[in-house]
């Protein structure tokens, strides 16, 4: 962005309002709050309504195509963010981008919220999936325009708004989880629309006050012979896939077990190909270079990591509901509300990380090894939840706290690799693909659900402990090759620490 449009932007946000910081924070954390709370409120129930008996209310699918459903689900919506980023930089702006985006997820959420009909739920998943990466991306970026570079409050900005995010997620489970229990799902995804109403209302009233021309530049507009250009190209390309799926579904070359394979070669062939375009551009120096083969280890251990978190709403959740006492200390839980534990679990330790960081200093471990713990952990929390099953076999019912052991177990590993993953992304990336690479490090989780689709199948009662077992094992064997090739990953990232 000029910088000319950047002091146009700061001039006309108020630079006070909100705990000290500028008054579109206000807006910004609350549009995002109540977008995580229909999210999260969303995906809590999601793979219950698709396996549940339609005679309690759900779709009566297959459970391992419910639980595959929701891993494509999951790359989907990390993929689109790249589509969302793109629009957003060339064509809308972020703040229409936010605004559309809001409007494609609400209209999800209204169409899951009607009641037995699988083709609602197919076009729900498409707005949502088109709707969050519009939304989600740019949220994020109209945060960084209300701050200038210099301002000393940004970090402090960024942190609160992530507090946002964490509450969205931590609030949306137990309320939508209890709202599903009592009276449904479709009630309880009518909660997550009206959580994105609020949001859009939010955003809405409060915009052009708080907000001021943030978001409204569009940083790289297409000029109007690109605009034909790029117009005929995407009106050309929706043309061939409908004459393809026209052709393919029918004839049953394309189905369902297909559409998973090709999400998961996407989800290693987009990485794939990124890393080589910036390893082989002429404005990639020597030194970048060399970060990028440094990056490449982190990244793929940041895929096997994601396989394991992003099972916390399929194998986790389903495991919830069909293998844990779910009657506790005179309390009835409903699954939903175990989603919640992330979250939680954030909001209380990763203050307690951000201090520890600060207090070893120099001493503290280096990139690659904070990723050999963040994996580490990841597989113990894995090893945890089939010790019940080891102990008591895989016909009683466990008790809900091993579930939360495993839960947050899992959390401290990822405390250990995701914000240090952020962070060394913006360190590595070569100045050129500096957004590119930030794009990149999102497409390792679109990555690691890609993989979960093809591997969930396997999951079943009888298969428990080996299920648990060879992943958490994995893992915890990449930690340790991790940790020992660390110290030559070092030395390929050129002075990053």
């Amino acid at each position: 962005m000029l910088e000319s449009n950047r002091q146009k932007i700061l001039s006309t946000v108020p630079q006070k309002g909100f705990f000290g910081h500028p008054k579109g924070l206000f807006t910004l954390f609350f549009t995002e709050f109540w977008e995580r709370f229909s999210y999260y409120g969303m995906k809590a129930i999601l793979v219950y309504y698709m396996y549940y008996e339609v005679s309690k209310g759900g779709l009566g699918l297959d459970q391992s195509t419910a639980l595959a459903i929701v891993s494509i689900y999951g790359s989907l919506v990390y993929m689109s963010g790249i589509i969302g980023g793109w629009l957003a930089d060339r064509i809308f702006g972020t703040s229409r981008a936010v605004f559309i985006g809001g409007i494609l997820i609400m209209l999800g959420h209204i169409a899951l919220a009607i009641p037995g009909n699988i083709t609602f739920f197919f076009i729900s998943m498409v707005l949502i999936v088109l709707g969050t990466g519009l939304l989600k991306p740019n949220v994020s970026s109209v945060v960084g325009e209300i701050y200038s570079e210099e301002d000393s409050r940004r970090d402090s900005g960024f942190s609160i708004f992530y507090m946002g995010i964490n509450l969205g997620g931590f609030v949306s489970p137990l309320v939508v989880g209890a709202v599903q229990s009592n009276y449904g799902f479709h009630l309880g995804f009518a909660c997550a629309a009206v959580g994105m109403f609020i949001g859009l209302v939010v955003f809405l009233v409060t915009k052009k006050k708080n907000l001021g021309l943030a978001g409204t530049f569009v940083a790289n507009p297409l000029s109007p012979t690109e605009k034909k250009k790029v117009f005929s190209i995407i009106g050309l390309a929706i043309i061939i896939i409908a004459i393809l799926c026209a052709i393919a579904i029918p004839t049953g070359i394309l189905n369902f077990e297909t559409f998973i394979g090709l999400i998961g070669i996407l989800g290693i062939l987009i990485p794939t190909m990124y890393f080589i375009v910036m390893y082989r551009s002429p404005k990639t120096t020597k030194v970048e270079r060399s970060r990028i083969i440094a990056y490449i280890p982190l990244f793929i251990a940041s895929v096997m990591f994601w396989a394991i978190q992003e099972q916390g709403s399929t194998i986790l959740a389903t495991y919830a509901d069909k293998r844990t006492q779910l009657d506790f200390a005179g309390i009835h839980i409903s699954p939903a509300w175990f989603q919640s534990l992330n979250p939680l679990f954030i909001i209380v330790f990763a203050p307690v990380f951000a201090w520890l960081w600060m207090k070893l200093g120099k001493r503290q471990p280096s990139i690659p090894k904070k990723f050999s713990f963040g994996l580490l952990f990841a597989g113990i929390s894995f090893l945890v939840i089939l010790l019940p099953a080891y102990f008591g076999g895989s016909e009683s019912l466990v008790n809900p706290l091993w579930l939360v052991l495993s839960y947050f177990i899992v959390v401290i590993g990822e405390l250990c690799l995701s914000p240090v993953g952020l962070s060394a992304t913006t360190k590595l990336a070569p100045a050129a693909f500096s957004a590119q690479t930030m794009s990149l490090w999102f497409l390792s989780n679109a990555a690691a659900q890609a993989i979960n689709a093809q591997i969930v199948k396997f999951y079943t009662p009888a298969t428990e402990m080996v299920y648990f077992g060879i992943i958490g094992g994995a893992s915890i064997v990449l930690s340790i090759i991790l940790f020992i090739l660390s110290p030559k990953i070092q030395s390929f990232m050129k002075g990053v620490h």
